[in-house]
């Protein structure tokens, strides 16, 4: 249960970013270091603000709830521009959410798998592995597709933080269906802090990487089309057809809930980083359109010289705030997603960050004095009875 003394933690949800990234950083906080949370103008920066179905039920709230034993949330309705959680003890175990909607499963495993990583057996001191099955949209505008975890997040945490969850995609999901499947396995608890990283140095490009698909009633022909402007777009930004490798899949009707198409593209180095590009096949834009933008997309992410794409430079901030010691990540111009976490972070956390900016290309230094969160420990609450 959480502590009786510890000051709840008021956060204006529309403060910069104003999305659903605060809404998701603050609960996987909150639960991370027991301490309670009161959200209150919710999405104040969409259109129409407030909760919507995902965040009410799977794609948050009611997923970190039940990850937090003997927790209390409130006010998580369709709508509603005001929560509050009281965090209670994270424990393992197989746990399930459904979007309801096409609403995004990575954005699911963004605020679900931290928590996770510093979860204990119910009744017991021990830890153990736990696992996920998330229901939803697996590939859909506005968040990163379900291959940008297979690809690009798993590789980097298990890097440079030392764990790799399992990733199988039983189903596709696309809007405005949803019903995609994707289980997260072996994911560990941990029994140490998280190690602090050092990833300065990118290298050279040494292979790029690629997915194009089609699925549900789509003319086949559009993956090809994609997989092809991409080729060039990527061969006239200097990068050779034998540094190209794109897969072109056709995904057969069991794989697959609804009709959709896109592309994902990753850059390897022979530094050990990988950067991504991607876009949805979306109606009304040509298919070539698709395949230029997702390698527009890479393009620019490599050109700025960094180690991360923008996709991970926010999506590892969390990583950084609750870690042992000093973190350093150069990355490109900082987005405004990362900015939020950063400004979360500190909000929530006794982290510090030192931004360092005005590098070659817009490179970006973000350096971070993390936490060393302990699996299991009080560490949030001692933390907010100092502050």
């Amino acid at each position: 249960m959480a502590s009786s003394v510890a000051t709840t933690t008021r956060i204006d949800g529309s403060f910069l970013e104003g999305g659903g990234q605060v809404l998701r950083n603050a609960i996987a906080y909150s639960a991370l270091l027991k301490k309670p949370i009161a959200i209150d103008k919710i999405r104040g920066n969409r259109d129409p603000p407030g909760l919507r179905p995902q965040h009410a039920t799977g794609q948050c709230l009611e997923l970190v709830s039940r990850l937090s034993k003997d927790s209390v949330l409130t006010g998580a309705q369709r709508g509603s521009s005001e929560v509050e959680f009281q965090p209670g003890t994270l424990v393992t175990g197989s746990f399930s959410a459904d979007t309801k909607t096409a609403g995004s499963t990575t954005l699911l495993l963004q605020v679900s798998l931290p928590c996770l990583l510093f979860a204990t057996r119910p009744n017991s001191d021990s830890c153990g592995d736990s696992d996920l099955k998330l229901r939803g949209g697996t590939n859909a505008t506005k968040a990163p597709p379900i291959d940008f975890v297979n690809f690009v997040l798993f590789p980097f945490l298990d890097r440079y933080f030392g764990f790799g969850p399992k990733l199988v995609i039983r189903k596709r999901g696309y809007y405005p269906k949803g019903q995609g499947e994707i289980y997260i396995e072996n994911i560990p608890a941990l029994t140490k802090p998280l190690p602090s990283i050092t990833v300065t140095d990118r290298g050279n490009v040494t292979l790029i990487r690629g997915r194009a698909y089609v699925a549900g009633t789509l003319p086949s022909r559009l993956v090809r089309v994609m997989a092809d402007a991409a080729r060039k777009q990527l061969q006239q930004a200097g990068y050779g057809q034998r540094m190209v490798d794109i897969d072109e899949e056709i995904e057969p009707p069991h794989a697959a809930a609804g009709s959709g198409s896109g592309i994902i593209l990753w850059a390897e180095t022979d530094g050990g980083c990988i950067l991504s590009g991607s876009a949805i096949g979306e109606r009304g834009v040509k298919a070539d359109e698709t395949g230029r933008a997702a390698a527009q997309e890479l393009i620019e992410n490599l050109a700025h010289g960094g180690c991360v794409d923008e996709y991970l430079q926010d999506q590892i901030i969390i990583f950084m705030a609750i870690a042992e010691g000093e973190s350093q990540v150069v990355c490109g111009p900082l987005s405004l997603h990362t900015r939020t976490a950063i400004w979360l972070a500190e909000l929530m956390t006794d982290a510090k960050f030192t931004i360092t900016e005005g590098g070659e290309n817009g490179r970006v230094t973000i350096q971070c004095q993390g936490i060393g969160l302990l699996p299991s420990s009080t560490i949030g609450v001692d933390s907010a009875e100092g502050d």
